[in-house]
């Protein structure tokens, strides 16, 4: 099996069928966008953001219709890549669901970094002062870590014709600091550093794939 890509605006990604594409069979999507933007999850509200400094910085905004925090989308700096599943394939639960991509991403990533450096969280979730505003600064079921820093992160939407679980990882640091997109007040503490790994995006992918069919 290999991954099918998918160029469009981060928006257009996100509004993608869910039924039209994964009713029959698991897939892989390389989502490949071609503008660059702050994704805020579905319970996150439209305030948190600067839209000044958005626009200065030429980002949209953006709403994902899955939980958690929110995520800086920049071309060339983070991969995107999403499970998508008609029903039982994954499993019923939302927490073994998790679990269950989370090892499907370890499976794919050690072919690229030694897997005793890989961990998949499958405790609670791990919070941060950061986490309810950030992705990347909480640590969630499935969601990998690189040697302590997490690496993967993860959120999921289900209906009742499957299940798409967005995954994510920054194989650059990020250029642009996440934490000056949002509107005070914000936490005392640093934002917590994320893990970074320069993978090709097309053979992780694919990588990914090949888990999935095995």
């Amino acid at each position: 099996m290999n991954a099918v890509a998918r160029s469009g605006t981060v928006r257009e990604l996100h509004e993608l069928d869910l039924l039209a594409v994964a009713a029959d069979a698991p897939r892989v999507w390389w989502l490949r966008p071609d503008d660059a933007a702050i994704v805020l999850g579905s319970r996150q509200h439209d305030d948190l953001v600067d839209l000044d400094e958005c626009d200065r910085l030429g980002l949209g905004v953006v709403r994902r219709r899955s939980g958690g925090g929110a995520v800086l989308v920049v071309p060339d700096q983070l991969i995107w890549i999403d499970i998508v599943a008609p029903p039982g394939v994954a499993p019923d639960d939302v927490r073994g669901s998790m679990i269950w991509a989370g090892e499907l991403w370890q499976a794919a990533l050690s072919r690229f970094v030694g897997d005793d450096r890989l961990t998949v969280h499958r405790g609670p979730m791990r919070h941060t002062s950061w986490s309810e505003l950030v992705c990347f600064a909480g640590l969630g079921p499935g969601e990998l870590s690189l040697d302590g820093r997490k690496l993967v992160g993860l959120s999921q939407r289900r209906t009742r014709n499957g299940i798409r679980i967005q995954g994510s990882l920054y194989c650059a640091a990020p250029t642009i600091d996440v934490a000056r997109l949002l509107r005070p007040p914000l936490p005392a503490a640093p934002l917590p550093e994320v893990a970074t790994l320069a993978v090709d995006a097309a053979a992780l992918a694919d990588s990914l794939a090949t888990a999935l069919a095995g």
